[in-house]
C-alpha cells in the first residue's frame, strides 16, 4: 500500500467545495497573470454565442462553442507549465526551455484546430 499524501483530502462535499475553490482561483490567476489567457477568454465571448448562432444542428453548436473552450483549456495548461517552470528556474535551461516550447506548440494547434473546425462548419455555406 503506498503512503498517502498529506496534500490529499479524502473525499465527501467538502473535497468537491474546496476543488470549486481551487479551480476559481486557478481561472483567477490565468486572468491577472496570462495575457494570452485574457485574449482568449475574451475572444471566446465573442465568439461562443455567434458559433451558437451560426451553427445549425446540436452537433455544430457543440463544435464551434466547444473548439473555443478547448483553446482555453490547453491554454491554461500551457501556463501552469511555464509557471511550473518558472518556479523551478527562470535561468536558461533546455529542458524547461522545451517544455515551455511544448506547451506553446499544444496551443498553437489547439488554435489551428479550432479553425479548420469553425472553417469546416461556415466555407461550405458561403461556397454553396
Amino acid at each position: 500500500m503506498t503512503p498517502s499524501s498529506p496534500y490529499k483530502s479524502t473525499g465527501g462535499l467538502i473535497r468537491i467545495i474546496r476543488a470549486l475553490r481551487y479551480s476559481l482561483q486557478g481561472l483567477g490567476a490565468a486572468w491577472r497573470h496570462e495575457a494570452a489567457f485574457r485574449q482568449e477568454t475574451i475572444l471566446a465571448v465573442i465568439l461562443i454565442p455567434l458559433g451558437l448562432w451560426l451553427g445549425n444542428t446540436a452537433g455544430e453548436r457543440l463544435l464551434l462553442s466547444g473548439m473555443l473552450v478547448g483553446v482555453l483549456i490547453v491554454e491554461l495548461i500551457n501556463s501552469a507549465i511555464e509557471a511550473l517552470a518558472d518556479a523551478i528556474s527562470t535561468d536558461q535551461h533546455p529542458l524547461l526551455g522545451r517544455a515551455k516550447d511544448i506547451g506553446s506548440a499544444a496551443v498553437l494547434l489547439m488554435l489551428l484546430l479550432t479553425g479548420a473546425a469553425w472553417a469546416s462548419v461556415l466555407i461550405p455555406r458561403w461556397i454553396f
